[in-house]
């Protein structure tokens, strides 16, 4: 085509507001943007002047699909402050709640959200009608995350009983049991899923970039380890901004990011490169029978690189329930004592590493936020993501054109609302 003109007001099957923007003039590209116009959001000073009782349940209101990962990385962030290492039972419990949480958003991701792009409809709405057993499925496991979080924390989104220290309430074991009997279930529905991925034409494309993912010498990090990166050496997590480097742009609301190079992505692809030998047997030969290898550089192979993952956090789901059920869970006592000081809590969330970051008062009051989201520093690495692929398909159909974009950001699963920072001003 001579005249190229993409204008996508919002980008669907994603979290908030993001746009396309392309114009191309006789194969010369003229304009293209990723552009984030999402209205800033202002948790951190919400939390200023909140005492830490409130101040994780606070933050998990920042998503509603994240809730869990924004509750652990807060009580970890208030925990360091304090000087509080939490009890084995209660590291044990989180670990847990955190795969309920990543169990949920994948199955999401991969089967509502992705999925329509490759079966040729707008949305899953057709697909009850054409893949019902599939649907159902999806659902049948997203039930099962759901089930899991509720018999933790009394409910998946925006959970209660999990606070600074430890839980206000322990599961019931017999709960446990028949939700483990669930999960080795789960396991046969992502077999079946895993026959559906092998269908799927996952668009060839490759850029090289930087990998920055938590990284534990012990497990598949998930709310532990150090900050590592495909670059550099790893660094503790309360160095995160000598790796975050956040700079503002005026197309996005939200900041974007930089290390080593001019970009870095975060999240399951980037877990995969770094951490893919720690995950279990069967996850290795998903892996290798879907095709992805570590080093993988083609973002379209993300939601692959969640599918793989899906199998690891069922796994370690069961065995960390065979674990509770052998030792036992009992009700702890509130051990929290304030203090003056600062802390980091740092996770992976499903959609990347994410870093909340307080400072508190010798009364327990919080006197200063940071919460930096995995989509805030996958933007820099979208937009540099368009500007390699976008060229090379510049001679397809203009809606062959738009489809490979959106489908480019649809694989980053961003959550485009979460990512965008209250910005203090100072006018003269």
């Amino acid at each position: 085509m001579t005249q190229v003109k993409v204008d996508v007001h919002y980008v669907t099957r994603i979290e908030g507001h993001g746009n396309l923007i392309l114009d191309a003039n006789n194969g010369k590209i003229e304009k293209l943007l990723w552009e984030v116009p999402e209205s800033p959001r202002f948790f951190e000073a919400m939390l200023v002047g909140r005492h830490y009782d409130d101040v994780h349940h606070i933050a998990s209101r920042i998503c509603g699909i994240c809730s869990i990962a924004h509750t652990t990385a807060s009580i970890q962030a208030t925990e360091a402050a304090f000087g509080i290492q939490p009890s084995e039972q209660t590291i044990l419990l989180r670990k847990l709640l955190f795969d309920a949480e990543m169990l949920e958003s994948h199955v999401l991701h991969t089967l509502f959200l992705i999925a329509p792009d490759f079966l040729g409809v707008d949305s899953v709405i057709p697909l009850a009608a054409t893949h019902k057993d599939v649907v159902v499925m999806a659902l049948r496991m997203k039930k099962l995350a759901y089930n899991l979080a509720e018999a933790l924390a009394q409910r998946k989104t925006h959970p209660l009983s999990c606070v600074v220290g430890g839980f206000t309430k322990v599961p019931d074991l017999n709960e446990l049991k028949a939700l483990k009997k669930r999960l080795q279930e789960c396991l046969n529905d992502l077999d079946v899923e895993t026959s559906i991925f092998k269908t799927l034409k996952i668009p060839d494309f490759v850029r090289e970039t930087e990998y920055i993912a938590l990284k534990d010498p012990k497990e598949y990090a998930w709310i532990s380890g150090q900050i590592a990166s495909s670059d550099a050496v790893a660094i503790p997590i309360d160095k995160y901004l000598g790796v975050t480097n956040e700079f503002c742009v005026p197309t996005s609301t939200a900041k974007y990011t930089k290390n080593k190079r001019d970009s870095y992505m975060v999240g399951a692809l980037a877990r995969f490169n770094l951490n893919s030998k720690q995950l279990s047997p069967r996850s290795r030969k998903v892996a290798a029978e879907l095709g992805i290898k570590a080093p993988c550089f083609n973002p379209y192979m993300i939601s692959v690189a969640q599918l793989v993952e899906t199998y690891h956090i069922v796994e370690d789901a069961i065995n960390l329930i065979d674990k509770l059920v052998e030792r036992g869970v009992e009700e702890e006592p509130d051990r929290v004592k304030p203090r003056a000081g600062r802390g980091v809590g740092a996770v992976e969330a499903p959609r990347g590493i994410l870093f909340h970051d307080y400072t508190y008062d010798a009364n327990g009051i919080i006197t200063k936020a940071n919460c930096i989201i995995p989509t805030n520093q996958n933007h820099n690495n979208i937009q540099k993501d368009l500007e390699a692929l976008v060229p090379k398909i510049l001679d397809q159909p203009q809606a062959e054109i738009q489809k490979m974009m959106e489908m480019l950001v649809r694989a980053y699963d961003p959550c485009v609302s979460c990512s965008t920072h209250a910005l203090r001003v100072t006018f003269k």
